[in-house]
């Protein structure tokens, strides 16, 4: 494993950190494949994994309970620990201490080396210091519960500068990979931290998953490509070539996801990457350009949703039928029949209640009534009218 500085933070981390929000699961996000989760986190401390992350609302409040698991048996001293403050479910000073007590005692631990306030965006940055969050941060640190201070970030790069001015931060986490390297706080952000000493980790490096599992038209270029790289070293080479990023965050769902990326952790650096590479991933982010409409991630911040839609699925459903097409198309359209009526795309009633809170921005009362225009078209052998929900 290759470690790596992290700002002015006295710690070498991995290249490669451990996101638990994609844990394996045994059909509910909730509930959570518990041995073979406990067996990736293990073997990939084996391996020199030394920062694993995860979060209060992570697999409806599961993921730090498992991680806690999987850290008994001497595992713990091995690492460090990030996990956050669920920032939209604070409403009141105590709710801070009543949260921060029951993620110790899911973990197991009387210390959280790394904690962050999660998801920043501007509406819940002033409701944080409103709430009085940094004051609260620095009494656990002086307490000794908490080590190092930061956040992770869903807002533009404006918002980013203020948030990084307005507080000694030791570390931050950002949305950045080469298809999004300019959204959100981009790279912009990423320098601008980096130039105040503060800690950079990397979250959805690979685009919920899109980067490793790329489309038809992606993987042509990659299989006419000599190199022959695999698709998410690609991106992952992409971002640890960069001397700003302190560690990159990978949401692994399989134990071989946690090998390969491990392997490639373990051949990173500063540097490293060639100039047929970069050429590559240049072409790469030309054709993604054209693709993947809606630019979700499914990472599930919009939900639940008060009148029950199922936005991310319906997001999905409609991204691969339009980007692969064909069976796919139809397949997508089927799955939309066949979804329970009150999880369509038509039981959007525009509240807009999700959108504060979907770390891409997207605009989705706008976008439900095209997704179920789509999806509700006719599957030949299946039907010729499709419901009108």
């Amino acid at each position: 494993m290759q470690y790596r500085s992290f700002g002015k933070v006295d710690y070498r981390v991995s290249a490669l950190g451990f996101g638990c929000m994609r844990l394996p699961t045994l059909g509910k996000p909730e509930e959570i494949d518990e041995p073979q989760a406990v067996e990736m986190l293990r073997y990939a401390i084996d391996h020199g994994v030394n920062y694993i992350d995860t979060a209060y609302p992570y697999h409806g409040g599961n993921s730090e309970r498992v991680v806690g698991k999987a850290l008994q048996n001497g595992y713990r001293r091995r690492v460090a620990l990030a996990t956050k403050m669920p920032c939209w479910m604070v409403q009141q000073p105590a709710d801070f201490d009543r949260i921060f007590a029951e993620q110790l005692q899911r973990l197991a631990t009387e210390q959280i080396e790394f904690y962050l306030l999660h998801n920043l965006q501007a509406k819940f940055w002033q409701q944080m210091c409103q709430l009085g969050a940094l004051e609260w941060l620095e009494r656990k640190r002086r307490a000794g519960r908490i080590r190092y201070l930061g956040f992770s970030f869903h807002d533009s790069y404006e918002v980013f500068q203020q948030i990084i001015d307005a507080f000694d931060w030791d570390f931050c986490q950002i949305q950045y990979n080469y298809v999004a390297d300019e959204v959100q706080a981009g790279i912009k952000g990423l320098k601008y931290a980096a130039a105040k000493n503060i800690g950079v980790v990397v979250m959805e490096p690979l685009f919920g998953g899109t980067l490793a599992n790329p489309p038809e038209p992606i993987r042509a270029v990659l299989d006419q490509s000599p190199l022959r790289l695999r698709p998410a070293d690609v991106a992952l080479r992409w971002l640890w070539n960069q001397p700003e990023i302190g560690v990159v965050l990978s949401g692994m769902s399989t134990l071989e996801q946690v090998k390969q990326n491990a392997d490639s952790a373990c051949r990173s650096g500063v540097g490293m990457l060639t100039a047929e590479e970069q050429q590559l991933i240049e072409q790469l982010r030309a054709k993604y350009k054209q693709l993947n409409p809606i630019p979700c991630t499914q990472c599930g911040y919009c939900m639940p949703c008060p009148n029950g839609v199922g936005i991310p699925d319906n997001f999905m459903l409609y991204n691969n039928g339009l980007v692969l097409g064909g069976s796919t198309q139809m397949l997508s359209r089927a799955t939309y029949y066949f979804m329970p009526a009150e999880k369509r795309a038509s039981q959007c009633v525009a509240c807009r209640q999700c959108e504060p809170l979907c770390p891409q921005g997207i605009e989705i009362s706008q976008w439900m009534p095209r997704v179920h225009e789509e999806l509700s078209r006719p599957v030949p052998g299946l039907t010729d009218t499709q419901s009108s929900n």
